[in-house]
């Protein structure tokens, strides 16, 4: 009678959003609070990932940008991380060595308590105890209270697990006293303690104590703001704590304790049964018939209806209403047959697939991860005959094996796509560097590098000279070239005329206009060989940067025909990688859908072997009224006469 923490406080507390939490928030000590800040963008693009829900993303992405050391600022948060959504996909062993390998490079206590503390709650969740127990015991004192509390509980739920209910008492006393989270209504860790504990002692042999202590919770006060999560383990409390008064042959006890659970809800069905069968084990069977009635009228796919419509005609034929008794038989066993062919009907669905390709058609997912859950059920031909096999932890892990692979299914094929698509890119790159080289190369030899190096050279050292000389003509503009030139041809025109006052006047003005010329090439000489400068500076940047280009002209001829090479290698080896896959995925999908099917028809057979009992009483039972029927037809004997007269009547 091990409890579980509920479906929703799984959701809740397991996995990779409680990894999560622990990689925020627990990687700094405790006395050094981290900030919260984010200070690598990829790691941020992790965390927005996984808030969307989109696991699968998150950790594939974060698992490349810790390839390329992206997240180098939150090198262990981000391994936690990694570990918390391995463990919400159940790889646990993989979790594991990201664990131990930061616990060898010496992570802070609360790293490695909580690394450990998520481990042990996955392989507890797997079923693996043993070594979930093992993860236990190498936490130190280092969880913070919510999680110290919940260490406990799952400490005390491995032990009971692996039938240790010595240990699991003493765990459990460890915790603190519930009595104010039970006047709230309202469901704890600590509410889970008391109950296990409960059971725990009852097993270990003190039913005393633990009687004791589920009662306390199945009296506990049910205000109308009471959760229902509180109200269905009050019930469970009361439910256990009746059969264990039945099975001590205890009747008297029995009926007190399942009185307090609701007519309507998870436990009520057994409880009517239980409760009718307190008032039969008291002979009381008038009793009796009320809650086994209430029960028989109920849906007939669960277990206690189905032994409630044998036990009410039982209950008849104690108190002597044969005919009534025998109508109820005949009507149980209508109910058995009809009940076995409607199991018979949803065995077939199941095993024609209806049941698995249902739940993933009703109940779509993006992504893989460990908080989706089965929330609308397939059109099957009798919905009743679910409720046992969902609710199986068994069955449910198993399902989230199944759509992840689903899940690694059309993943595959995306990426197969892809690869025909990044293909098609390739193709399209190679085809347009073949037909754009030449007309870049011919591009390249219209433009004259060489030539234009050359007359760089050439303007440097003419540049140097003008400086050395301080040469202000050496700068003059073309217009300032052309009148010099005009200047020097007047000078020369001049000479070769004689000393006439006319000439030398004109001669003395063609010395005023070259002096004034020179002298404004002088005043702007400074101006002129800077802004000369800056221009043999620009052309000879652009000469280094047609080079460049030209170099990397050069190593693009040889290199891109090699990456093209590369990526055309790299996309055949992977769409071979995938092509290897998709059937592999494939197979374990129907291998996994089988074994899926196999479970749900193993729980319906059973189901089907429960009626065969129930219908072999019910029939035995009727063999026996009508026998009983024909006895009483039968003619009395007559007494014999008496042989010796002395004794004959006076």
């Amino acid at each position: 009678m091990r409890l579980r923490m509920s479906p929703k406080s799984v959701l809740r507390r397991l996995g990779a959003a409680a990894a999560l939490a622990f990689a925020v928030g627990g990687a700094a000590s405790a006395a050094d609070k981290p900030d919260g800040l984010i200070k690598d963008p990829h790691y941020g693009d992790t965390l927005f990932h996984f808030y969307q829900d989109h696991y699968f993303t998150s950790v594939t992405g974060l698992m490349v940008s810790q390839h390329f050391n992206r997240v180098s600022k939150h090198a262990d948060e981000a391994e936690v991380l990694r570990g918390g959504l391995l463990l919400s996909y159940g790889m646990h062993k993989e979790a594991g060595d990201i664990f131990a390998l930061l616990i060898e490079k010496g992570a802070a206590p609360p790293v490695r308590d909580r690394a450990w503390f998520f481990l042990a709650k996955i392989r507890y969740q797997r079923g693996f105890f043993a070594e979930a127990d093992d993860a236990l015991g190498r936490i130190e004192k280092n969880l913070p209270p919510d999680l110290e509390e919940e260490r406990v509980l799952l400490k005390a739920n491995v032990a009971m697990a692996r039938g240790d209910y010595a240990t699991t008492v003493t765990v459990l006393n460890s915790m603190a006293d519930p009595a104010k989270e039970i006047s709230k209504g309202t469901t704890s860790a600590s509410l889970y303690a008391r109950y296990n504990l409960g059971v725990a002692l009852v097993r270990s042999g003190n039913p005393a104590g633990g009687s004791a202590l589920l009662d306390q919770l199945g009296k506990a006060p049910t205000p109308p703001d009471a959760t229902e999560e509180f109200r269905s383990l009050r019930d469970k409390a009361n439910v256990a704590l009746g059969f264990t008064a039945l099975q001590d042959n205890k009747p008297e006890a029995a009926g007190p304790y399942l009185e307090r659970v609701r007519l309507n809800g998870s436990q009520s069905n057994k409880a009517l049964l239980g409760f009718g069968w307190s008032y039969a084990s008291l002979k009381d069977h008038k009793k009796a018939l009320v809650p086994w009635t209430e029960l028989s009228q109920r849906d007939t796919s669960d277990s206690a209806v189905l032994e409630a419509s044998i036990a009410l005609p039982y209950a008849f034929g104690q108190l002597g209403a044969y005919g009534q008794a025998l109508e109820r038989y005949t009507a149980a066993i209508t109910v058995y047959e009809r009940e076995n062919t409607g199991l018979d009907e949803s065995i077939a669905a199941i095993r024609a697939g209806k049941l698995i390709e249902g739940l993933l058609e009703r109940n779509p997912g993006e992504e893989m991860g460990w908080f989706w859950s089965i929330r609308e059920l397939p059109q099957m031909p009798h919905g009743g005959h679910l409720t046992q096999v969902l609710s199986q932890h068994e069955f449910q892990e198993a399902f989230k094996n199944y759509r992840d692979l689903q899940f690694l299914t059309g993943n595959l094929q995306q990426w197969k796509d892809s690869l025909v698509v990044f293909g098609d890119v390739l193709d399209t790159r190679r085809k347009a560097y073949t037909e754009r080289l030449p007309l870049v190369l011919a591009k390249a030899r219209d433009i004259g590098l060489s030539d234009m190096s050359v007359r760089g050279a050439a303007l440097a050292t003419a540049l140097t000279e003008a400086e050395t000389q301080a040469d202000g003509t050496a700068f003059a503009d073309p217009k300032e070239r052309e009148l010099l030139d005009r200047l020097d041809g007047v000078q020369a025109n001049l000479k070769a005329l004689g000393d006439t006052p006319d000439v030398n006047a004109a001669r003395e003005r063609q010395r005023l206009v070259a002096g004034a010329l020179t002298w404004q090439l002088a005043q702007s000489y400074t101006a002129r060989l800077y802004e000369a400068k800056r221009a043999l500076q620009t052309l000879e940047a652009g000469i280094n940067e047609a080079k460049q280009r030209e170099a990397a002209l050069v190593q693009a001829q040889r290199d891109e025909p090699a990456r093209f090479d590369q990526f055309a290698l790299r996309i055949a080896e992977l769409d071979k990688r995938i092509q290897a896959l998709i059937p592999l995925v494939a197979t374990l999908s129907k291998e996994q859908q089988g074994a899926l099917q196999e479970l749900a028809v193993a729980e319906l057979t059973r189901q089907k072997d429960r009626l065969v009992a129930y219908s072999t009483q019910a029939r035995f039972a009727v063999a026996q009224l009508y026998d009983r029927a024909d006895k009483a037809k039968e003619p009395q004997p007559k007494p014999a006469a008496p042989k010796d007269a002395d004794n004959a009547p006076k």
